[in-house]
């Protein structure tokens, strides 16, 4: 376990934003499900602007967002 305060101030940090990062991580990942399964076009832009925050907040690459982005808008307008 850790000695000092300041150790101590960044293992409550970390996991906070664990905690935080996994449930808005796994909140995206429910609402490209059901996208998928729906078909709701409506829900498009919803979808995609989530995607674009776990990429600015670093939560996930830049590149795995456009991959996302890519794969969705495919299954989505090209069927």
């Amino acid at each position: 376990m850790a000695n000092h305060l300041s150790s101590l101030k960044r293992i409550r940090q970390n996991y906070t934003r664990r905690v935080r990062n996994k449930y808005v991580c796994k909140s995206t990942k429910t609402a490209i499900k059901k996208l998928l399964n729906n078909k709701n076009k409506e829900q498009y832009p919803i979808v995609i602007s989530m995607i674009d925050k776990l990429a600015k907040k670093n939560i996930i690459h830049v590149n795995k967002a456009a991959r996302f982005k890519k794969k969705l808008s495919k299954k989505l307008f090209l069927n």
